[in-house]
């Protein structure tokens, strides 16, 4: 008995050894793309893919992981998303190593969007390339034009309801009071200044804290932190990882990178996104809201929408 429990012992730590980790540099992931069961996922738009790409990468533009453009933020139906996952080949023993253009820290969120989106889907071999493409380029890494098919996978995906909070949930934990609701919009939305065009009613969940998604990258960097400095930020912040986590933004986009951060690179085991965010929340008349603003005020933001979507 002895023997067998120290084997299980030594199977748990090699199969731990060799789980994915949530973040890989370009110089970590180069190494790798030889390997038949690591599949890169770039998800950036058809012709751009196709103008330059990380070798052997397949596209999957991040628009095919998305809802309509009522509410972006839902989940595609499942079929949808099997009939993606298949066609790339994933199942649970490929690595998939998810690729965006790196532009910014709100690009961020598509890499981390697609990341969740794939763990709910019952996938655990997952990361994230640190810096996207514009970090692989400027390590001086290849890229080339050939464009890339999978073999097609036969995996039947399940969705993994751990990880998503709907609305009727987030409505009891906020009547309840015992989560904490962590908002990654700007602080102009957090304050009911402005709001998605989607949304509704300007405002927030009442009793959520503003954490935004940006505080996880160096200013005017796509690279998201080390492990000791995303410790540092999330001690300075509202998280707690001692209580239920939900994270929200307009439509489940910069409220991806909070919970990937929270939840991956933190390892907090606590913490669900709301996928459809204040887009959903603030179309229901019925559901409370903190911050929000006067009826006047509101016309005010209305109008200045209209302009910005007439105008420019």
């Amino acid at each position: 008995m002895k023997s067998l429990s120290i084997l299980l012992s030594g199977l748990a730590f090699v199969a731990h050894g060799f789980a994915a980790q949530p973040l890989l540099s370009p110089q970590e992931l180069q190494p790798k793309l030889n390997d038949p069961n690591v599949r890169v996922i770039d998800i950036r738009e058809s012709k751009i893919y196709l103008a330059d790409h990380i070798p052997g990468s397949v596209n999957a533009p991040y628009m095919h992981w998305r809802g309509p453009s009522s509410n972006p933020g839902e989940l595609p139906p499942l079929p949808k998303l099997k009939e993606l996952v298949q066609s790339m080949g994933l199942s649970p023993s490929v690595h998939a190593v998810v690729v965006s253009s790196g532009a910014d820290a709100s690009d961020f969120g598509a890499a981390a969007r697609v990341y969740w989106t794939l763990k709910v889907l019952g996938l655990k071999e997952l990361s994230v390339l640190n810096g996207g493409v514009k970090a692989w380029t400027g390590a001086k890494l290849p890229l080339n034009k050939e464009g890339v098919l999978a073999p097609t996978s036969n995996y039947e995906p399940q969705l993994d309801m751990s990880l998503i909070a709907t609305t009727q949930e987030v409505a009891q934990r906020v009547k309840s009071g015992d989560a904490v609701l962590i908002d990654a919009r700007p602080e102009a939305f957090f304050k009911g200044e402005t709001r998605a065009p989607m949304a509704k009613v300007p405002g927030t969940l009442p009793g959520a804290v503003n954490l935004r998604h940006d505080k996880w990258f160096a200013p005017g960097s796509s690279v998201f932190v080390s492990e000791n400095q995303a410790r540092q930020i999330a001690a300075s912040s509202p998280i707690d990882p001692a209580k239920q986590t939900v994270s929200f933004c307009n439509t489940g986009h910069w409220a991806a990178t909070n919970w990937f951060a929270m939840s991956e690179v933190l390892g907090q085991k606590n913490v669900k996104l709301y996928p459809t965010s204040m887009t959903e929340w603030s179309r229901d008349p019925n559901l409370p809201m903190d911050n929000v603003p006067s009826r006047v005020a509101q016309l005010v933001i209305d109008a200045k929408l209209w302009a910005d979507k007439t105008f420019k």
